[in-house]
């Protein structure tokens, strides 16, 4: 009798600690955060007197209706001034939600800006399997269409580049920009074919975008000399150890590298925690949600 009274105790422990756990983690996902980086890309002189280009990365916003906090949070980050704007994707979470990623967006649309998509923006979330997630199998997409026509034009006719499968070359605060991105390549729509090859020599930055760092899109813009790639969609691992140290990727990147900013070969690479999650998983653990601001710096001498 003591031995089952012991069991059940264990057991309403457990229950209780997963409980705490869970609803910790649903609190996170209202914690967000800005990340920043320096990184002394530019030939002296580049800038002109001015102290930094600056880049803001916003990606895997996944979002749905009522998120009024999320929306207010990412309005805010035009008070940053950034004289570019990146979105690596990912931006839905409902059939219902463009209306709220325009209204979140809204001022950053006003600044130059390039974007690519990831599936989440073509086909709706679908209910997880936890154990399914963390032993790092691909999930089929639900193959329910999203609007994200309507998504893409409202960005485009705002002034924003849709850099997929497409080369961009165009110039913002004095800075000669060299732009290229690939489709989501998570579930192998990247074509990086169409765009292969060096960066135009007279950019002063080249910048590859892509959804999902997949290794074969990542060594490819690194082979043909970028400077930095931009990516989102591992959520920084979603549920991590202390330290943000990620359990799984959701991608065949490796786990030291599921977030933040990071080499890649002779290439820069920063991967964003992302905004936002799946609405059929609201929790984030050791994982706060976050944007990067990169200040882009001339090099010494």
């Amino acid at each position: 009798m003591k031995t089952r009274h012991t069991v059940y105790l264990a057991a309403g422990a457990a229950v209780a600690a997963g409980l705490s756990t869970l609803t910790w983690g649903a609190a996170e996902l209202h914690k967000f955060r800005l990340k920043t980086y320096r990184l002394p890309l530019l030939a002296p002189g580049t800038l002109r007197g001015a102290d930094a280009f600056s880049i803001l990365h916003v990606s895997d916003l996944h979002m749905i209706p009522g998120q009024r906090d999320k929306i207010a949070w990412v309005s805010a980050l035009d008070a940053l001034n950034p004289d570019l704007v990146i979105n690596t994707g990912d931006n839905l979470s409902d059939v219902r939600g463009v209306p709220y990623v325009l209204e979140a967006l809204g001022p950053l649309l006003d600044r130059p800006g390039a974007f690519v998509f990831g599936t989440n923006d073509y086909w709706a979330p679908r209910p997880v399997n936890p154990l399914k997630y963390l032993s790092g199998s691909k999930r089929e997409p639900s193959y329910v269409d999203l609007p994200w026509e309507g998504m893409r034009a409202a960005f485009v006719e705002r002034g924003w580049r849709d850099a997929t499968h497409q080369r961009l070359e165009f110039k913002e605060a004095g800075v000669r920009l060299a732009l290229a991105g690939v489709d989501d390549p998570h579930h192998d729509l990247d074509r990086y074919e169409e765009i292969a090859g060096t960066p135009n020599a007279d950019a002063d930055l080249s910048i590859g975008l892509l959804h999902a760092p997949y290794r074969r899109v990542l060594s490819a813009f690194e082979a043909d000399g970028y400077d930095l790639a931009l990516a989102g969609h591992t959520h920084g691992g979603q549920i991590c150890l202390p330290g943000e140290r990620a359990l799984v990727t959701n991608a065949d990147i490796d786990r030291e590298r599921a977030s933040g900013m990071h080499r890649y070969g002779g290439m820069w690479m920063e991967v964003s925690n992302g905004l936002g999650t799946s609405k059929y998983a609201p929790v984030r653990i050791f994982c706060r949600p976050s944007a990067a601001l990169i200040r882009v710096t001339e090099r010494e001498g």
